[in-house]
């Protein structure tokens, strides 16, 4: 892009029109673009994406099939990738604000190793791997060292006869040519139907959700990056703006392209309750209640029905005759039983005392009266609690028998 502005001279420095990207320029150039000057560097940001399979990794496709940079979430800025991965290949994707890192960590004479996990259709062997480390060439292209690894492997051939089940390869390659892993290993008779990118250089894939974006803190990018990044450029502090995994944009829906060339949403998917209003405010019809079904749909059927009709059993003649209508039987006498408490009947009750309970005096109890049967009330003269009758029991003494309140 840069040397398309360049061509077109909207490019100046210090005031002057470029005719080459070949011009080097320090911090102190003043550059323009179209008149407006630019501002000064960023500090260099990197992330993690996990990139799903069905996306290409361009930023424009003649064909019109989504790209990764129309998945991303709309909060990162401009960024580029870090190498690239086929339609169907998912996985670790590094992304990048900063142009001379991502060319610094695609070079082969870094020797970064790109991890994989391949599962494939065919038989191989170890032996046949191992081949591998001493470098293949394949239709004229020379391809390094590659580490690869038999996981697990099914050597039964499966039930329909299509050969043998499939199987997973753990390969390490140090180039990262164009579709290297699949080419290598069709080249041993295998067929590749899932490639996964599980590391890049420091960086591992972990658990980071499908479709989702994390960016690296400035500590990582100073510990491992910094002899790829210009001092200038090197982050400080400790902290990310967005420490947590952002999930990006939907893509299970074709991304259309505009007039304008920007990516939007196909219309036509709109979540299905936005479609079903669309449609029946469209139609003239109730859009809070659901529409009637056609000629065509059947009753569900129960889940559990009876296979026979059940009637109440009729009673035989001798009952009908020894028990008569059950309509005109004489009500049974009611019998307790005699273990069974029966409270005595209730009548209707007695009229109330005139002035109900206001009539009952209240105030102190009485004094000590008389009490029914003749018997003596009150408490003996002397009252209290005199010294009770002497028995057999010394008077004396400090002890337990002695008396109350005594001297201790």
């Amino acid at each position: 892009e840069v040397e398309r502005l360049i061509g077109l001279g909207k490019v100046a420095v210090n005031g002057k029109i470029l005719d080459t990207p070949a011009t080097l320029v320090t911090r102190d150039d003043v550059i323009t673009v179209n008149g407006k000057p630019i501002g000064a560097a960023q500090a260099t940001r990197v992330w993690r994406y996990h990139k799903p399979s069905g996306l290409v990794t361009s930023h424009n496709d003649p064909g019109g099939r989504p790209t990764v940079f129309d998945a991303l979430p709309s909060s990162l800025p401009r960024v580029i990738s870090v190498g690239r991965l086929d339609l169907n290949t998912e996985g670790l994707l590094i992304l990048t604000n900063d142009g001379e890192l991502s060319r610094a960590l695609e070079l082969p004479q870094t020797e970064l190793v790109r991890q994989y996990r391949a599962r494939a259709r065919g038989r191989v062997s170890q032996l046949q791997l191992d081949s591998l480390k001493e470098g293949v060439t394949v239709d004229g292209i020379r391809y390094g060292p590659i580490e690869a690894t038999l996981e697990k492997a099914k050597d039964t051939a499966d039930t329909e006869g299509r050969g043998p089940a499939n199987l997973w390869i753990s390969v390490s390659i140090t180039e990262g040519k164009n579709r290297e892993v699949r080419k290598v290993l069709e080249h041993l008779g295998l067929t590749v139907n899932r490639l996964i990118r599980l590391a890049y250089g420091p960086f591992q894939l972990g658990t980071l959700p499908v479709g989702s974006v994390e960016e690296v803190g400035p500590r990582v990018i100073r510990e491992m990056l910094a002899a790829h990044i210009r001092p200038e450029n090197l982050p400080t502090g400790n902290t990310v703006s967005t420490p947590a995994p952002v999930p990006g944009r939907r893509t299970s829906a074709p991304i259309v392209k505009g007039a304008s060339g920007s990516a939007m949403s196909d219309p036509s998917r709109k979540p299905s309750r936005t479609r079903a209003a669309e449609a029946a405010s469209a139609d003239g019809g109730d859009t809070g209640r659901r529409a009637p079904k056609g000629e065509g749909w059947a009753k569900a059927k129960p889940k559990f029905e009876h296979s026979k009709t059940f009637k109440p059993r009729e009673r035989t003649a001798p009952a009908r005759a020894e028990e008569g209508d059950r309509g005109e039987r004489p009500k049974r006498a009611f019998t307790p039983r005699a273990d069974q408490f029966i409270d005595k009947p209730r009548g209707a009750g007695g009229p109330r005392k005139p002035g109900g309970t206001s009539s009952k005096s209240f105030g102190d109890k009485p004094a000590f009266g008389s009490k029914p049967g003749g018997k003596p009330g009150g408490r003996p003269a002397g009252g209290g609690f005199g010294a009770k009758p002497g028995g057999s029991r010394p008077s004396g003494g400090g002890g337990r028998g002695g008396p109350r309140g005594g001297s201790r």
